[in-house]
């Protein structure tokens, strides 16, 4: 299926296709339904659940036949096993302190991308392009650029306005891809979530942390919603189950039939 033409049937679309350009060629980005069946498989894929209509999956995982696809993207801080890549070949593209040491997302031990010059983030959506371009190339409808709230974990070595400028780069090349693009988090920049482009939100445990409602309110419900704590998911489920497309994981979202594997829907 390709990312550029409508996608009807299953998905159920939203008014149709949305535009991201002018011209009879332009790519065509299609937004998500709100409340519909969805899963988050970013830990691994593995066939979904009866009832899901949409699918969050790594970059390096196939889209899911059939389905509305979110394609993750770690666009703000290195992932792990990559770390030696980004050493080898654009170190200082990694954010580094007054020591020169790297700062690192201690919680996912991920290395922070340096956002804060615009010639350092014009080099990071290039490369970081070549990503969200490969996912629409897969047959993904839009794309997740993860790690938004880094600038919070930088010591204040990055502030807001870096991820905003940052994240509307990422925004302009997903739609220029036919990708629509969706918010992760960090319910503080919602104010800018238009003026960056985002079309709908990934919002972790705003039921725990009281952010749902901003969530809905911003994207007209286009919200995936995905809970760790089986009385977050409850609250979530009774506040905005009619709404929202809300699941229930576990924090390392593992695939089906790995030990520790949780996934409920409302």
């Amino acid at each position: 299926m390709s990312s550029v033409s409508c996608f009807v049937g299953a998905v159920l679309l939203v008014s149709g296709c949305a535009s991201s350009g002018s011209g009879d060629d332009a790519p065509r980005v299609v937004r998500p339904m709100a409340d519909v069946g969805f899963d988050y498989q970013i830990g691994g894929p593995y066939a979904p659940p009866s009832g899901v209509r949409a699918v969050a999956r790594d970059r390096t995982a196939a889209p899911a036949r059939g389905l509305y696809n979110v394609c993750y993207v770690n666009a703000f801080q290195a992932q792990p096993d990559a770390l030696r890549w980004w050493r080898q070949h654009h170190p200082d593209l990694l954010l580094r302190d007054a020591r020169g040491r790297l700062v690192i997302d201690e919680d996912w031990d991920e290395a922070l991308l340096d956002i804060s010059a615009a010639g350092k983030r014009d080099r990071l959506a290039r490369i970081v392009g070549r990503w969200i371009d490969g996912c629409a190339a897969d047959g993904y409808q839009a794309v997740e650029p993860d790690n938004l709230d880094s600038y919070t974990r930088s010591k204040g070595l990055l502030a807001a306005a870096d991820a905003v400028a940052f994240a509307k780069l990422l925004a302009g090349r997903s739609h220029a891809a036919g990708l629509a693009v969706g918010q992760k988090n960090t319910a503080e920049l919602l104010p800018k979530h238009a003026s960056v482009g985002f079309d709908f939100a990934v919002a972790e445990e705003c039921a725990r942390y009281d952010e749902c409602g901003e969530y809905a309110s911003a994207y007209d419900d286009r919200v995936f919603v995905i809970e760790y704590r089986a009385a977050d998911f409850a609250r979530a489920c009774r506040a905005w189950g009619e709404r929202l497309s809300i699941v229930l994981r576990d924090v390392d979202v593992r695939p089906a039939g790995a030990k520790g594997y949780v996934r409920r829907g409302c």
